[in-house]
């Protein structure tokens, strides 16, 4: 298994735990936990934006993703 083959699976996985985040923050009348889940949310679509990032400069370095 590649190092950006490991990234997309990271990527998928983070963009689960982010819906599941803002599910529960949907589920939720606590407000502050409420709040807590949209923070957290947020904080992971970042680090999903960056792990993205960080899987392109991998395939743009990998000699497989490169058509020659």
């Amino acid at each position: 298994m590649t190092v950006g083959t490991k990234i997309q699976q990271t990527v998928a996985s983070a963009e689960s735990v982010a819906a599941n985040l803002k599910s529960f923050a949907l589920d939720t009348n606590n407000q502050q936990a409420k709040q807590l889940y949209n923070q957290l949310a947020q904080n992971m679509d970042s680090i999903v934006q960056q792990l993205k990032n960080r899987a392109q400069q991998v395939m743009s370095e990998e000699p497989q993703y490169n058509q020659q």
